[in-house]
């Protein structure tokens, strides 16, 4: 490992509401105080799919409130952090193929699922960041992706897949309190994965429909814990490390995280 090698992320990122969790904010606030400043930030974000693989604006442009029905003061949050251009070559060159391209949407603002935890970590958004699409769902195209942006760390880059542990907004009581007990299937999914990440079962994780307990009622669409698969493979040499940062539940939605490396 070099000097300036950056571990990768898995964050629950929450809905918008969830930073005002100061429990959250504050655990997010110690993961990145706990890290070397990042020369630049890669995320991968549970809300946007494109396919083929993405690269969203390389300056700065205002960010996508891709929410609704939520008080106007959470559409009144910015984080104008710098774009990275460097960083959206350095991908092109890693991703690109004849049978892979590489788009750009030079218009795409951060989503809530990138700005929403990166302005708790790093609140002077000094620090470039290019948010990268998931091209598909299948999680072993996705762990290869993950793989194949790995040499990034090396260069001081901060990988971060940013989802949700468990993600079913239909079973769950969002008019109760957001620390109340959370149902049974969200705990035991929470707890399998928890197990297999610390076992470095990849291939079960991979295949987490088949293997996991109440898979298909933690996600029955699968798309929050998509991002993990990512940064699976771009953490696949350290995978021993792996570490909860953020745990518990939140409107019954597991908000476990992982820091990897």
């Amino acid at each position: 490992m070099s000097d300036t090698q950056q571990p990768v992320l898995y964050l629950s990122h929450g809905a918008p509401p969830l930073a005002d969790d100061r429990q959250w904010t504050a655990e997010l606030a110690a993961v990145s105080a706990g890290l070397a400043k990042p020369t630049a930030i890669l995320i991968v974000s549970a809300h946007w799919e494109a396919a083929p693989l993405t690269l969203a604006a390389t300056e700065t442009v205002p960010l996508l409130y891709d929410f609704w029905g939520f008080p106007e003061r959470y559409y009144q949050v910015q984080y104008a952090a710098p774009g990275a251009p460097e960083l959206a070559n350095q991908v092109r060159k890693l991703l690109h193929s004849p049978a892979t391209p590489v788009y750009d949407d030079p218009n795409r603002g951060l989503d809530h699922g990138a700005y929403v935890p990166l302005k708790e970590m790093y609140p002077d958004a000094d620090i470039p960041v290019l948010q990268v699409s998931m091209p598909t769902l299948d999680p072993k195209q996705l762990f290869d992706i993950g793989r194949k942006l790995a040499p990034l760390r090396d260069q001081g880059v901060l990988i971060v897949g940013s989802g949700f542990t468990t993600h079913n907004l239909s079973a769950i009581n969002l008019s109760g309190a957001p620390d109340g007990v959370a149902p049974s299937w969200s705990v035991e999914f929470d707890d399998w994965a928890k197990r297999a990440l610390a076992k470095q079962d990849v291939d079960s994780l991979i295949d987490f429909l088949h293997k996991a307990p109440a898979a298909g009622i933690a996600h029955p669409r699968t798309e929050h814990f998509a991002p993990l698969f990512v940064s699976l493979g771009a953490s696949e040499d350290s995978l021993g490390t792996a570490e909860t940062v953020v745990d518990g539940f939140w409107y019954g939605l597991s908000k476990r995280s992982w820091q990897i490396g």
